[in-house]
């Protein structure tokens, strides 16, 4: 079993949230989404969003990742404070410092693994080499093959290729392995590890399913768009020893 960070790691935040509020209005209702939540992220670290389908993890997600903006509190990225920040930075700051990976994978079916991965590539400002990224998920020998030629799990490991070719800071997840079965998730979930230990990508992951909580530092429970309970694994389970 890994073990946990070691402390000094988890001393300065990259993420900071404080109060962060998130409502929805649509008509005259207003749908509350996320409400006054505090939480800090730390440099390298597997933490894992826990909660049902509405719970607000989405949600929270897409503020971290800069796809939405809060309607109250704040939200710091390192010293940049991305509370009210405007869509050339949220733009900009997406495309340097961030990568998602999603449910479904949203490839371009007309491009091979390799094309898909480098058009990545060729907009970010330090990136990897689109190979080396499909040699990290194992996919060396598939890199010239159309996703309609690759099965589920082979199509998310691309979608995983192409969020961290552009060797970003943060990796944000949602619902990675949703789409998949349970040996195909469990590769998925074994990229995903691998990634975060030998890149040191912080790495947040979005999951109803908690055995995959096992995996992750620490696992933030959310509940009606409250952050209910944090927990550390003391001992975190390898991917492989993970069972739902």
């Amino acid at each position: 079993m890994s073990a946990p960070m070691p402390a000094a790691a988890m001393l300065t935040p990259v993420f900071s949230l404080r109060g962060v509020g998130k409502t929805y209005t649509m008509g005259e209702i207003e749908v509350p989404a996320l409400r006054d939540v505090d939480l800090d992220l730390y440099a390298g670290e597997f933490v894992v969003l826990l909660g049902a389908s509405g719970s607000g993890k989405s949600t929270l997600l897409n503020i971290l990742g800069g796809l939405d903006t809060p309607t109250s509190g704040s939200l710091h990225y390192l010293d940049e404070d991305l509370t009210h920040a405007g869509d050339a930075t949220l733009t900009a700051f997406r495309r340097e410092h961030v990568g998602f990976v999603f449910q479904f994978y949203n490839l371009i079916p007309s491009l091979t693994a390799l094309e898909n991965v480098q058009l990545v590539t060729e907009i970010s400002p330090d990136p990897m080499d689109a190979a080396e990224a499909l040699r990290l998920v194992g996919l060396e020998e598939r890199m010239h093959h159309f996703p309609a030629q690759l099965s589920g799990g082979e199509q998310q490991r691309v979608a995983i290729a192409r969020a961290i070719a552009k060797q970003p800071d943060m990796l944000l997840c949602d619902e990675p392995t949703g789409a998949l079965d349970f040996r195909t998730g469990k590769l998925v979930l074994e990229v995903l590890d691998r990634i975060n230990r030998e890149l040191g990508t912080t790495t947040a992951v979005i999951t109803h399913n908690a055995a995959i909580a096992g995996m992750a530092h620490r696992v933030i429970h959310i509940s009606s768009g409250r952050i209910t309970r944090i927990e550390t694994n003391e001992q975190r389970v390898p991917p492989g020893e993970i069972q739902w």
